[in-house]
């Protein structure tokens, strides 16, 4: 079990913090403050390092999530609880109420929540990390079957041409135009097979990884 790596989170709408939660007094608070109002604008993940402690951010759209957590906590337990708490932040707030919310206005309704996420993170560190690697596994096997798709859709996108090129060439190429035709409904059709084929492969391997990392359908919330 981690003990108490995580010791401070918020969660912010622009640079103003709408909730926050903390067991402890210190300067990280101020500090994580200071750190919100030089972030980048841009939806990315964002970890600054300071005395012993990691200000780790996660942007998406016009809210920063937070959280402070000793170093030795390292990178996946911190990421892992932003994400847990950007996903409930979104469920409870998606509708727009959030935007418009006053500083620390959702303390109540929303702190002990930070509250549990830091627990549950802290109390399962072996689950974090095998969701961290399953999804690591599942972006890289996405990678490899989009390139191979991008790759399929480029033909495809050079037969267009050619049969482009046919129709332009006047009443003398229809017989090439009609066989262009043909062909691009042909690459057409196998360019959907394929597809359906490469994501059957991506469920099926998704499955796998899931099932051997793991050891089933247990993984957490």
């Amino acid at each position: 079990m981690v003990q108490q790596s995580l010791i401070y989170s918020f969660v912010a709408c622009g640079t103003v913090i709408l909730v926050e939660f903390t067991d402890f007094k210190g300067y990280f608070s101020s500090v994580a403050a200071q750190c919100l109002e030089k972030l980048p604008s841009s939806n990315n993940k964002f970890t600054y390092n300071d005395d012993g402690h990691t200000f780790n951010y996660l942007v998406e759209n016009v809210f920063t999530y937070c959280v402070v957590a000793v170093d030795s906590a390292g990178r996946e337990i911190p990421m892992a609880f932003l994400e847990r708490v950007k996903e409930d932040f979104n469920k409870r707030y998606g509708g727009g109420k959030a935007a418009t919310a006053q500083a620390n206005s959702l303390n109540k309704e929303f702190g002990s929540k930070l509250k549990e996420h830091m627990q549950y993170c802290m109390d399962h560190p072996d689950e974090i990390s095998n969701l961290a690697k399953v999804k690591a596994q599942v972006s890289e096997v996405k990678s490899a079957m989009m390139e191979n798709i991008e790759k399929i859709l480029s033909r495809g996108e050079i037969c267009d041409m050619l049969v482009d090129k046919t129709e332009n060439l006047g009443s003398e190429a229809q017989v090439f135009y009609i066989q262009g035709t043909r062909m691009r409904r042909k690459m057409w059709f196998k360019n959907m097979k394929t597809k359906l084929i490469i994501v059957a492969i991506i469920i099926a391997l998704i499955l796998i990884i899931i099932l051997s990392v793991c050891g089933g359908f247990n993984c957490g919330n």
